[in-house]
């Protein structure tokens, strides 16, 4: 079985961070490994606090997982201050991790700020030039970017300077109002793809970016290229967010076991 790291904070709700992590990485047939950077006391309604985990037991978990079960990718998220990027950084050069697929995680799906100013800059120089892959979500590509972004047309263009900027392929996420469910995928010497999606009418996406990443991540371990990856992971997303999920107060997580089936999941007791 291929495996796949996640480095990322947790969500109590489940519907995002570590636990979603795990959830997508399991229903996309891969093994998942864990990393805890922060305890995040959150819900659907919003984030409450943020414990950080110290740098060096971060940097416990990561030898632990690299000189025993050497994942196959690596996928990183939240990841609130300097001191835990730099333990990042240098873990994953240390050990040369492969497919890594970064989550650049700066403000939640609740309009929550989950990094903080003076964190960006590190974040920029010591962890983004190590990606494979980025997947920021229009507001945060705008931050990398230093761009607005109002349409389609500046979607390609934030996507190509963050690109060129930090050596790595780049997933700008069209949500947020700007290109509807359509990504746009900038790879190193020029490859450019729109993956087009129908919009799935549910208010319940919390945990989306996460879910994304972890899945391109998991399908990238499996050994398929980046763009079939992608492509993969958008209609697993899709199916997750068609389910119509509704927990919580706020927006809700998605179904993130929506296919998979056996006696133990479909089977309720009755009476």
């Amino acid at each position: 079985m291929k495996t796949a790291l996640t480095i990322a904070g947790t969500d109590p709700s489940g519907g995002a961070g570590i636990q979603a992590d795990i959830k997508t990485m399991t229903a996309n047939g891969v093994f998942a490994l864990t990393a805890v950077t922060a305890l995040v006391a959150q819900n659907t309604t919003g984030v409450r606090s943020i414990q950080e985990a110290p740098p060096d037991f971060l940097a416990e978990q990561l030898d632990c997982v690299f000189t025993d079960i050497f994942p196959d990718a690596v996928k990183t998220g939240m990841v609130a201050g300097i001191p835990l990027i730099e333990v990042i950084a240098d873990k994953l050069t240390q050990y040369r991790a492969k497919n890594i697929v970064v989550d650049p995680v700066m403000v939640a799906t609740s309009g929550d700020r989950l990094i903080s100013e003076d964190a960006l800059e590190t974040l920029k120089t010591r962890l983004l030039p190590l990606a494979a892959l980025l997947t920021p979500n229009v507001p945060e590509a705008e931050i990398l970017s230093g761009m607005k972004i109002e349409t389609p047309e500046d979607m390609t263009r934030a996507a190509r300077a963050i690109g060129e900027a930090y050596g790595c392929a780049v997933l700008c996420k069209g949500g947020h109002q700007v290109s509807d469910a359509n990504d746009f995928l900038w790879q190193p010497g020029g490859g450019e793809i729109w993956f087009r999606s129908r919009r799935v009418d549910n208010p319940n996406t919390h945990g989306t970016g996460c879910t994304l990443s972890s899945a391109v991540a998991s399908n990238l371990a499996k050994g398929f290229d980046l763009r079939t990856a992608v492509r993969r992971a958008k209609e697993y997303i899709s199916g997750a967010l068609s389910a119509q999920l509704n927990l919580g107060r706020g927006s809700g997580p998605m179904d993130h076991m929506w296919d998979l089936h056996s006696r133990f999941i479909d089977e309720t007791r009755s009476g």
